[in-house]
């Protein structure tokens, strides 16, 4: 693989020849309303490499263009993008003289609700670094209702994870080699310095990657590229953050060569919209860039970025009816203050060191090398011996008594006493429903006294250092007039440290490194120092290291003609990983410490697509691609934690996705509609959990654990999904001042095959093949796969602007537990034959089993703003609400697997609340922002 890689770049490369022509098309850019240049517009002839970037006068030029009808499209942070049609004739230039460009004043709106999201991404619980709607921020009207309309609801474009898609600053990819996701915490705060972006939608062509089926979005960081002068914001919100102040300065380039630009900003909050959901975050950003002659220059760019935040809690609809849909059981108070047991830390230091040679007007070559090092910490407690600290444990709550049985299957939970039992525990629960931080620390000091220090509960964090060094170039050429060629290879290599932490010892003075609920040796994590007494500081628990190495090439070719443009590309990835144990786990005792061995992928990819120009105003747009993807890291592992396992016949996913649009441009009307299908084989996922009811592996083998219950890491292999649907954007002028806009997206996104379920059980040190689990047909979760917009707004000349939206999403469904879709959900593990249980019905178990949809919602939301021009200077505020009416509404859930087989979910059922059901997330109520800048 390594070798074709090499020779398919190799060969594309050869092919960089160009023809020579001395004619060329030029213009000058100036502010509408000041009618003063403008440094640094990018000027592109769309479908082509060519491409110039305005200099200190406004003025521009692109050589040698290719012959006929064209169109030109100017980009301006700050300025509503213009898309010019012009007409090329062989051997004459074309002077399009003086092109006024209109400040965009709704900009604001893109700057400050992007962030808004943040509090999505990497929940627990949420199996996302999500909101993709960040990713597709782009100016198609039905991108940006995505993104800041529907983005709040946890809407996927296309119902795609954004591990599909990829994000870039400076030409480096910020997708994470452990989960392909990208880190937004990253470059959060930086709103100001990340304003310079391009996206491509789908399959279609980026300069920097043969790409994945949701699309690029490519953010330009260079000094050059922050807009000349300086920036100051104040910014009020209800979110995640309740204060944000950020101040920004780019110098431009100026007559020597040399660029300059900065950027800081703070947010923070004692408490965000859910109790206890503290946050805290700094972020600065600094680049030089040097323009060394009209060849080459060279660029550095640092971001820095901490972000701080306490996390809160999915819950069951036990404790949404007993405390409301903001509750959050993660906090507690301490000496009065509250305090998040949950708080997830980011603090990973970015450096791009990018270099561009202009080797002639058609061919130009990017260099990138980026370094990214630092921490992710996500805290929570841990208790040796003591009873659960949780204050939403399950025997502390009404449930327990309620759905009680006796050991012969009766149930009980009705009788007086139980009903008085259970009376008691809500009470008990509604007086106590935090975590009391102050006993914790009483039971710690009055067991340290007795037992020479130890504590029973601690704080710890669960901790990944990585180090992650990227190295790439990329080349563009215009072969002739009629053919680009774009190619690039990219290297990265990781080494990432992953280890538990202890933060806070609570009172006492250590805390004992051993596993309580296991015996023997299996207790110790480190059989090279047994019985370890940790202090905070040390590292417990697990300790491993990951290692991979990734190869990436990519060339394509775009053609552009005067009735059609089409490209055609194909890539290539070779991916390396390896663990490296560093404790000698108890439990895997000749599995754990060292290194496993190396497994890797060799992956290719081909697409290709065009663009039929029907009229000026009419298009035609098809893409296809084939592919396939290394699995990440994070499932090649099944029980990464512990041992140097690799998931058992573990494959690249392969990947087919199709899309076809009807395009119309009119003066008056923008709309998009497109169709859409993409399918995902051989997807591998990996989750955990305590199960109940595995029972035995079959009649006469050994018993999973001594009751038939487990803690398990769950391997869900082969899995197919694929995702079909339509989406709709629509914009019309209806007079200079008035615009309406509607978007639709329509999709179906099934399971559709039955994957194989295993389990890697640490109390028989096995890994158990469950079978197959009935998902065909089921839903993916968590994403509206219907969502509809309808939205108006005005724009006053006097520079104020004021827009109201209606938004109605629906078809959203929990996620189910494969274990409870294998066949072993039907086997009663009390019966030695493991005989079915009798009274499982198909008609009871298909309605046990039916997959949860969650309610349909309505969000309103209204925005607005103004600015001033004074001396020179403009002053502005925007403000926006969203969900207006303040409606409550589920944007997704999981089903628990505790509930492992019939018998024990129905005894569950029985009391009519359940103490393992499913766990819902829900969105804002009604938010506001406010934001007050100045630019000067």
């Amino acid at each position: 693989m390594k070798k074709l890689i090499l020779g398919i770049f190799l060969m594309l490369f050869s092919l960089t020849t160009w023809a020579q022509s001395n004619f060329e098309v030029s213009g000058k850019m100036v502010d509408a309303k000041s009618q003063k240049p403008l440094q640094n517009v990018t000027v592109v002839i769309v479908n082509t490499n060519l491409t110039a970037t305005t200099d200190a006068e406004g003025n521009f030029t692109i050589a040698n263009p290719a012959h006929g009808d064209q169109r030109l499209r100017l980009s301006y942070v700050g300025y509503a993008t213009k898309t010019l049609p012009i007409e090329i004739v062989m051997n004459e230039s074309l002077d399009l003289g003086t092109i006024l460009l209109e400040e965009d004043i709704t900009t604001e709106l893109q700057l400050s609700l992007v962030t808004l999201t943040e509090s999505d991404l990497g929940d627990d619980n949420s199996g996302s670094e999500n909101t993709s709607g960040l990713l597709q921020a782009s100016r198609d009207v039905f991108q940006q209702v995505a993104a800041f309309n529907w983005g709040q609801a946890r809407f996927r474009v296309r119902g795609l994870d954004n591990e599909y898609g990829n994000t870039f600053i400076n030409g480096i990819s910020m997708n994470k080699i452990y989960d392909g996701r990208p880190q937004y915490s990253n470059w959060g705060g930086l709103n100001d310095a990340t304003r310079n972006q391009e996206f491509t939608t789908g399959t279609r062509p980026s300069d920097y990657t043969f790409g994945g089926i949701l699309g690029t979005q490519s953010i330009n960081m260079r000094a050059s590229s922050v807009r000349a002068g300086t920036r100051l914001s104040v910014s009020g919100a209800n979110t995640n953050y309740n204060w944000r102040t950020m101040a920004t300065y780019g110098s431009g380039l100026n007559k020597n060569g040399w660029a300059y630009a900065f950027s800081a900003s703070y947010r923070g909050a004692q408490e965000g919209y859910f109790e206890g959901t503290d946050y805290d975050a700094k972020s600065f950003y600094a680049a030089v860039e040097k323009k060394i002659n009209d060849l080459h220059s060279l660029n550095l760019t640092a971001i820095y970025a901490q972000n701080s935040r306490g996390k809160n809690s999915p819950n069951t609809q036990e404790l949404i009816d007993l405390k409301g849909e903001d509750y959050n059981s993660y906090w507690g108070y301490q000496n009065g203050k509250k305090r998040n047991s949950r708080d997830k830390d980011v603090e990973e230091p970015i450096f791009i060191l990018s270099h561009d040679w202009k080797i002639s007007d058609r061919t130009t070559l990017n260099t990138n090398v980026g370094y990214q090092f630092g921490k992710i910490g996500n805290s929570r407690l841990d208790f040796n011996g003591a009873r659960n600290p949780d204050p939403t444990y399950y025997r502390n709550l009404p449930s327990y008594y309620s759905t009680m049985h006796t050991s012969d299957g009766d149930y009980v939970g009705n009788s007086p006493e139980n009903i008085r039992l259970a009376a008691m525990a809500r009470d008990a629960f509604m007086q106590n429903s935090q975590i009391n931080w102050d006993e914790l620390y009483r039971q710690n000091i009055e067991n340290a006294a007795l037992f020479g220090g130890e504590s029973l509960t601690i704080l710890y964090e669960d901790r990944t250092d990585d180090r992650q060094l990227t190295a790439n170039t990329f080349l563009s050429t215009q072969l002739t007039n009629n053919i680009a060629l774009d190619a690039g290879i990219t290297y990265k290599k990781l080494k990432s440290e992953n280890y538990q932490k202890v933060l806070d010892l609570l009172g006492g003075s250590f805390y004992s490194d051993i596993d309580p609920f296991l015996a023997g040796d299996g207790r110790q994590s480190d059989l090279n120092n047994p019985d370890r007494k940790v202090t905070v500081g040390d590292r417990f628990g697990y300790n491993y290291n990951l290692h991979a190495n990734v190869i990436d090439a990519f060339a394509q070719l775009k053609f552009a003609y005067t009735s059609f443009n089409s490209y055609l590309g194909v890539g290539g990835t070779y991916t390396e990983y390896q663990r490296e144990g560093i404790y000698r786990n108890g439990n895997y005792a000749n599995n754990s410490e060292g290194k496993s061995e190396k497994i890797n992928f060799n992956d290719f990819g081909v697409k290709g697509g065009v663009n039929y120009r029907i009229t000026g105003h009419h298009f035609l747009d098809l893409n296809a691609a084939y592919m396939t993807k290394a699995p990440t890291m994070r499932n090649t592992f099944p029980n990464v934690r512990m041992n140097n396992n690799i998931t058992r016949e573990i494959d690249s996913e392969k990947i087919v996705s199709v899309d076809g649009s009807y395009i119309l441009r009119t003066p008056k009307i923008k709309a998009r509609l497109t169709g859409y299908f993409s399918q995902v084989e051989d997807a591998t996922e990996i989750a955990f959990y305590f199960a109940e009811g595995l029972g035995t592996l079959s009649s006469g083998e050994e018993s999973i654990s001594t009751n038939g219950n487990a803690f398990v890491s769950e391997t869900v292999r082969g899995i197919s999904k694929q995702n079909m649907g339509g989406e709709l954007g629509f914009e019309y002028q209806i007079t200079p001042t008035i615009k309406a806009t509607a978007a639709a997206s329509y999709g179906q996104y099934i399971y559709t095959n039955n994957p194989n379920v295993s389990l890697n059980i640490d109390n028989t040190r096995s890994t158990v093949n469950f079978g197959e689990a009935t998902m065909k047909n089921y839903k993916q979760a968590g994403i509206p796969q219907q969502a509809y917009s309808f939205g108006i707004e005005y724009r006053d000349p006097a520079y104020w602007w004021i827009g109201a939206n209606v938004n109605y999403l629906d078809d959203i469904y929990l996620d189910v537990s494969p274990l409870l879709r294998t066949k072993n959900f039907l086997i009663d593990s009390n019966d030695p034959d493991r005989f079915p249980f009798p009274d499982a019905t198909e008609d009871k178990v298909r309605k046990l089993l039916k997959q949860e949809k969650l309610n349909s919602f309505t969000l309103v939301n209204l925005s607005g703003g103004k600015s001033w021009r004074i001396s020179g200077k403009t002053l502005g505020f925007f403000a926006s609400v969203n969900n207006v009416f303040d409606v409550r509404y589920k944007t997704g859930g999981f089903e628990q697997g505790r509930n492992a087989n019939y018998g024990e979910l129905t005894k569950d059922l029985q009391g009519g609340v359940r103490s393992f059901g499913p766990k819902y997330f829900y969105g804002y109520g009604r938010t506001y922002f406010l934001n007050l800048y100045l630019n000067f």
